[in-house]
């Protein structure tokens, strides 16, 4: 009867401990991000007791990783859409460095120049803000379609000495569709046939995004979205579709817009900053013609967000960068985007040339250091 006893409390106790376990290293994984689960166990011990800490390698604490990361499903990587949203052809999510976080990127391209397997995760490939960053690879044809368009325009704008003049006269009176030389909108249509269908993809391509991470494939943790052009785009209408539903909260932490075709309007952006705990960073150009141009049929009145600062009085969250000094022209936000990203505090490797995955192998071997020296300890 005594032993049955005491059996049974030891039974109660592990429990108790590995419950206590997976709800202190599910407390530590959400305040030591970049650090690996292994470091978290070995900081859960030093808190509750080697006992306890053990909980995090059972089944009990697997089931919480699982959660957090999660790596219970096919989690992003190689994610590829399930269900057709709109006209959409292509979905994959694919990575650009090795390893795992508690906080995730994903990166959203505007437009390529080519369509190489891994023409999307060159471009942010001096991404370095997280251990577990990716790409969302998309529509590609059309993609590349709009990246020879707007080369093709800039050099033929270029060749008519066309920036010059725009950059030179002042923005302000080439607001109006008039002001615009003849020969620039006698070839209007090759930019605007490509751009318009990319728009319309976009949004849809937005909507599809939304719906991966109201699924959480990401897991329970944070994740922010970095996007520049139409990449921009994307990111803002996943943003206000998940706006409309109830679990949006607690998902998105930061949000980069860089150069975004969208519009500049405080009631949209105010509701998009509801469902994001961190900053949302608008960076814009004053003198990117190129965006000005392709909207030239808009009001004076419609303001959009890549060509000047977003003012929303109500929401501190919204911080706008001034990129003239860096962007004189839309094409530069894929040619200097590592710059770019830097300007506006986001973090990219170092200017010694290391590529991520170098710069993951020195993350790895510290942290692999740090076990051991707690272990040793």
């Amino acid at each position: 009867m005594v032993r049955a006893r005491v059996a049974k409390l030891k039974k109660i106790k592990r429990y108790v401990m590995i419950g206590t376990a997976s709800s202190v290293g599910g407390f530590l994984l959400g305040i030591t991000a970049g650090l690996a689960a292994p470091l978290v166990a070995v900081g859960a011990g030093a808190i509750i007791g080697a006992g306890a800490a053990a909980g995090i390698g059972t089944a009990a604490g697997a089931t919480v990783l699982g959660s957090l990361f999660g790596i219970a499903g096919a989690g992003l990587t190689g994610y590829k859409m399930r269900k057709r949203v709109g006209a959409i052809e292509e979905f994959v999510i694919q990575p650009v460095s090795e390893g795992q976080s508690l906080h995730c990127i994903l990166a959203v391209s505007g437009w390529i120049e080519d369509q190489g397997e891994r023409v999307f995760q060159q471009q942010w490939r001096h991404l370095w803000m997280s251990r577990e960053q990716y790409v969302l690879r998309y529509e590609s044809k059309y993609l590349a379609e709009l990246g020879r368009a707007i080369d093709y325009l800039t050099s033929f704008a270029v060749s008519l000495a066309v920036q010059h003049t725009l950059l030179e006269t002042g923005l302000a009176g080439l607001v109006a569709a008039v002001a615009w030389p003849a020969a620039l909108l006698s070839v209007s249509s090759v930019i605007d046939n490509p751009w318009n269908v990319c728009v319309r993809r976009a949004a849809e391509v937005g909507e599809q995004l939304a719906e991966v991470l109201l699924s959480r494939a990401h897991g329970n943790r944070p994740i922010t979205l970095i996007g520049f052009s139409l990449g921009a785009r994307v990111i803002f209408h996943c943003l206000m579709a998940m706006t409309k539903r109830i679990s949006c909260y607690g998902i998105v932490n930061d949000v980069v817009l860089l150069g975004a075709p969208v519009t500049a309007s405080p009631i949209q952006w105010h509701q998009i900053s509801r469902i994001v705990g961190g900053r949302i960073i608008n960076g814009y150009c004053n003198s990117d013609w190129l965006l000005r141009f392709i909207y030239r049929a808009m009001s004076v009145q419609f303001t959009i967000a890549g060509t000047g600062p977003v003012i929303c009085k109500m929401e501190k969250k919204i911080v706008n960068f001034n990129l003239s000094h860096l962007i004189k022209g839309h094409m530069d936000y894929s040619r200097k985007l590592t710059e770019v990203l830097e300007a506006v505090g986001v973090r990219v490797t170092p200017r010694c040339g290391q590529s991520v995955l170098n710069v993951e192998k020195v993350t790895r071997k510290l942290n692999t250091d740090i076990i051991d020296f707690h272990t040793a300890n």
